[in-house]
């Protein structure tokens, strides 16, 4: 039934509100909806958010987005983790409706005496039902003081001071309340991280001098690897699967349906005689290993996501014990898992029509085998491919225990898709960041993350992946890195890179293909990194810095306020997120061959900036006065971005 004050369009919804939308601890959000009521009385309203102990908190005034939209906004932020609500309370605002029509009719020499002594009785309830202040005592003397003239009694009604005391102190008349609406607020990783993947066998991987024969590394060894990912302000390391990889259909390099008997294999092919889903391949070490890695990581700050590939080699332990998890073919053979023209000789995918609650509790049950080995977050292979009820299933199950645990959806697919899987409850998404390179087509791709999907879909933006080395990468050269790395680091909370982008490994398999050239997905790799360090041929101090960024600037580590502005070159791209003082401007030339000078033009009104002011340019040090049109120019061969914040002194 609609309310007395209708409010319609409520925003954020998932699901018409059967499945919470995404908040964060401290992350400010927006709180949309449409109020509006008949005839010409003002009117007012609040959201309120409503805590984990059913605590509702105060109110946060709604403002009309644009004069006459009937649309309204307030942004409000969860301060625990847990099942939030918010209530969206609309109403008759005597107050509001009595200053606009004294101030008309007085002015108009229309019920002079009478508009003030309405005013009066609205004072009284006032100060009846709210705290009073100095701004109470004015305006009570205005209304009373007949000695006074008529325009400075007036001017009182109509000041910023009354109208702010009205908008704190609201008398709610035929009061509306609709709601509450489901949020849930994740802890801050699930908005905000820095990620690096390795492969732990390539970690301090050796060729063995008197054999010739390639050493794998194991987690020991990968234990020295972590002050690297610390030193370049990493705070989240991904492992691809560390399980038993399957001897039976084993791949060779590059993707070879002929190996030898030192490959090894592909990770995601998990399974053999030596375990399954809850075993360490016997390469990298043991259990014993794989905690004292975990533990490093904790001591550098840095937290473990561990790889969740839902599938099996042919000769995994499943295969045996629960031949009712797969599709058996009609020759009684087992189906492998295909893509066509790609087939994926050496997995088997789940079937989850054949045994349901088999293949749930099973799940469940290695789930939280690594988590209660220190791993709080799970980065999932192809989630699409299994059914939604599934994980909403899963996810609710860790989540009502342990709800600090993160889910990172790795699904390339169709939208409705990739929506559905953060409402089933995915805490994070990859996206196609990767395929977004040209201007117009990045800007949509920003604005679509911030504001049309941030409520279902938490962004992560990662430039390349150990499956997509994009042609960007391949012809653009260091500069192509350093670009597209500033462009995921700046733009999204959430970001990442797969080992090697640093030395700007940029060769692919064969010309037009996104595959590496000996993909470490079938081999292990051995890089010289101190080597790439003391030749200059690394990045990793320019990465470094970025990271150093993200942590310095609050704005870097928010979603919602990003807002793209206009430049008046094709290849230079410029946003700002947060606002006034808080905010962050990031101008970057995406051109990674030539050098660029533009006029970039901003919106400071809509940032709630002076219309001039000082900035400071992190990556250089340097510090510039910056109003609406700012003249810039970048040189490649020095540098490739500006990422400036508001001086004190502004």
């Amino acid at each position: 039934m609609v309310g007395r004050i209708p409010v319609v369009d409520v925003h954020p919804l998932v699901h018409g509100g059967v499945r919470p939308a995404k908040a964060t601890v401290g992350e400010a959000q927006p709180i949309r909806a449409t109020v509006f009521r008949e005839g010409h009385d003002r009117l007012g309203a609040e959201v309120v958010l409503v805590g984990p102990d059913g605590v509702r908190q105060d109110p946060a005034r709604m403002r009309e987005v644009s004069k006459g939209s009937d649309r309204w906004e307030a942004w409000v932020a969860p301060d625990a983790p847990g099942e939030w609500g918010y209530e969206i309370h609309a109403f008759s605002d005597a107050l509001a409706t009595w200053q606009h029509n004294a101030e008309v009719k007085i002015r108009a020499g229309v019920d002079v005496e009478l508009m003030f002594t309405e005013g009066l009785l609205l004072l009284d309830r006032l100060e009846a039902e709210h705290e009073t202040d100095a701004r109470c005592a004015a305006l009570r003397a205005a209304l009373t003081d007949a000695h006074r003239p008529l325009e400075a009694r007036v001017a009182v009604i109509a000041s910023e001071e009354t109208t702010q005391l009205f908008r704190e102190r609201p008398l709610r008349d035929l009061l509306t309340v609709d709601g509450p609406f489901p949020l849930f607020a994740d802890r801050r990783r699930a908005l905000v991280g820095s990620w690096y993947e390795f492969f732990p066998r390539s970690e301090g991987a050796r060729v063995d001098p008197d054999t010739g024969r390639t050493i794998s590394g194991t987690f020991r060894t990968a234990i020295a690897s972590l002050d690297r990912v610390a030193e370049m302000g990493f705070d989240v390391l991904y492992l691809p699967p560390i399980h038993p990889i399957g001897e039976v259909n084993r791949k060779g390099r590059n993707n070879t349906l002929d190996p030898g008997p030192e490959d090894v294999g592909v990770p995601w092919a998990i399974g053999s005689r030596h375990g399954g889903h809850d075993a360490i391949h016997p390469d990298l070490g043991t259990l014993a290993d794989f905690d004292a890695f975990v533990a490093r990581a904790h001591e550098r700050g840095i937290e473990i996501a561990l790889d969740f590939a839902l599938q099996a080699a042919p000769d995994h332990p499943w295969v045996t014990e629960h031949p009712e998890f797969f599709t058996t073919r009609a020759d009684g053979s087992i189906a492998y898992a295909e893509n066509p023209p790609k087939k994926y000789q050496d997995i088997y995918p789940i079937n989850f029509d054949n045994d349901p609650a088999g293949i749930f509790a099973e799940a469940e049950r290695v789930v939280r085998f690594w988590m209660a080995r220190g791993v709080r977050i799970f980065r999932v292979d192809n989630p699409h491919t299994k059914p939604l009820a599934f994980w909403e299933w899963l996810l609710g199950r860790i989540r009502a225990t342990d709800p600090d645990v993160i889910f990172l959806s790795e699904a390339f697919t169709r939208r409705a898709m990739m929506h559905g899987l953060g409402a089933a409850g995915f805490h994070q998404s990859y996206t196609y960041f990767t395929w977004r390179t040209e201007k117009g087509e990045i800007e949509e791709y920003l604005a679509e993350v911030a504001t049309e999907s941030d409520h279902v879909m938490r962004p992560a933006f990662w430039p390349n992946t150990p499956d997509i080395l994009h042609a960007f990468l391949q012809y653009g050269g260091p500069n192509a890195f350093r670009i597209r790395a500033t462009l995921a680091a700046t733009a999204s909370p959430t970001w990442g890179m797969y080992a090697g982008y640093e030395l700007c490994e940029h060769v692919a398999v064969r010309p037009g293909s996104e595959e590496y050239l000996d993909s470490e997905k079938y081999q292990i790799r051995i890089r010289d990194w101190d080597g790439a360090e003391a030749e200059g041929r690394s990045i990793a101090p320019y990465i470094a810095r970025l990271n150093a960024l993200r942590r310095e600037i609050p704005a870097l580590q928010t979603l919602r306020e990003l807002r793209v502005h206009w430049s008046d070159d094709d290849h230079v791209l410029v946003f700002t997120k947060g606002s006034g003082a808080d905010t962050v401007i990031v101008v970057l030339n995406l051109d990674p061959h030539g050098a660029r000078a533009t006029t970039v033009h901003l919106d400071w009104r809509a940032l709630g900036l002076p219309e001039y002011f000082a900035v400071h340019e992190h990556l250089t040090g340097e510090d510039w006065w910056w109003g609406e049109h700012n003249w810039v120019a970048f040189d490649p061969g020095h540098q490739v971005a500006h990422i400036l914040t508001i001086r004190d002194d502004t």
